[in-house]
């Protein structure tokens, strides 16, 4: 009985030494997690933390540059903590660093580096998919090929439609009709390309400034009885016609009420965009061309946008001036357009400022 006893107790004594040596070594791992990888290290590492990482993503940056000792560590840390609010950017960054001192430099946003730009790549308004592609192979390091490929694959413009339902749905249904699918959602700006900017971060750049802008306009577009692609390919034939605010609103209110009244459209620069090549006048032999871009031949506001407009464009489109007009022409010598209710006018005009 005494026997039993005794070893009832050893194993008692037993667990808890187990236990404290388990709960010490435990202090010893988190301790040595907690600490620097090098303490006395002089090295500095560039650390880039890219826009919309999470704290798994950046704990792997933070493994791989040989910053942190244990990522699980990393993990309770931040969980006991709650040190979630990292800034992207590009950091400097020591192995002489505690994992305390490495989130608190992460969450205040620390120093980061801003890189120089290689290039800048400028997008005028109303330029095409193809125009745009010659202007990328000019000023910068991209092929104009690879662009055409790449604004073509259909893998990266579903991803793109998936990151961008409200800007690119529709554009999506009306693939089968329009010679590029993301033609008209490229907003013409000036982008800066750096070191490590691919083509793909370059178009997915140019697609998410255009959804930023339409974002202001996306409640008034659900009570239009057009929707964005529709509006998008309005603003389009507006970019090619005007050049005033006024003049466009007022374009604008001309194409509404022609469709109003099942008229075709005939607007020049459709007629340039089916033809493939920008025509200063167009011919008569020119407005035969059977393509359901030609607005001179097929009713309808057409496929889809001829060209990427600007945000002034696209604003006429969804707010026309009410007007009673039909018919407009634009003198390019001085640039004015004129505006006419019948075609009687519209003849009068044309022999007086077009025809001398």
């Amino acid at each position: 009985m005494k026997k039993k006893k005794i070893s009832f107790k050893m194993i008692i004594t037993s667990f808890f030494i187990l236990f404290a040596l388990f709960l010490l070594a435990g202090y010893f791992y988190v301790q040595r997690g907690l600490s620097p990888v090098e303490e006395d290290s002089e090295e500095v590492v560039e650390v880039e933390v890219p826009m919309g990482s999470n704290k798994n993503e950046i704990g792997k940056i933070l493994e791989e540059n040989q910053l942190i000792k244990s990522p699980l560590i990393y993990q309770i840390y931040l969980r006991l903590n709650n040190k979630t609010n990292f800034q992207a950017g590009t950091y400097l960054m020591s192995p002489s660093m505690s994992l305390e001192e490495i989130i608190r430099y992460l969450n205040d946003g620390g120093t980061p580096i801003i890189p120089e730009p290689i290039a800048q790549l400028t997008v005028p308004e109303g330029l095409t998919i193809e125009q745009i592609a010659e202007q990328i192979e000019r000023k910068t390091n991209f092929s104009e090929m690879d662009f055409m490929t790449l604004v073509q694959d259909e893998v990266f413009i579903q991803k793109m439609v998936e990151r961008y339902p409200e800007l690119l749905s529709d554009a999506l249904e009306a693939k089968e009709e329009t010679r590029y699918t993301l033609e008209g959602y490229l907003y013409p700006a000036t982008y800066e390309i750096f070191e490590k900017t691919t083509l793909e971060d370059l178009l997915v750049e140019m697609i998410s400034q255009e959804n930023k802008v339409m974002t202001a306009y996306y409640d008034k577009i659900q009570e239009n009885e057009l929707n964005i692609h529709e509006l998008l390919t309005l603003a389009s034939y507006i970019e090619g016609e005007g050049v005033s605010a006024e003049d466009r609103e007022l374009i604008a209110g001309v194409f509404y009420n022609r469709l109003d009244i099942d008229m075709l459209l005939r607007t020049d620069p459709s007629v340039s965009y089916a033809l493939g090549e920008h025509r200063e006048r167009i011919t008569f032999a020119d407005l035969e061309i059977d393509s359901p871009y030609n607005t001179y031949k097929y009713a309808g506001i057409g496929p889809g946008p001829i060209n990427n407009p600007s945000e002034s464009a696209f604003k006429a489109s969804l707010e026309p001036a009410e007007t009673d007009y039909l018919f407009f022409l634009a003198d390019l010598k001085t640039g004015n357009v004129y505006f006419s209710e019948d075609y009687d006018q519209h003849l009068e005009y044309k022999r007086k400022y077009l025809d001398n």
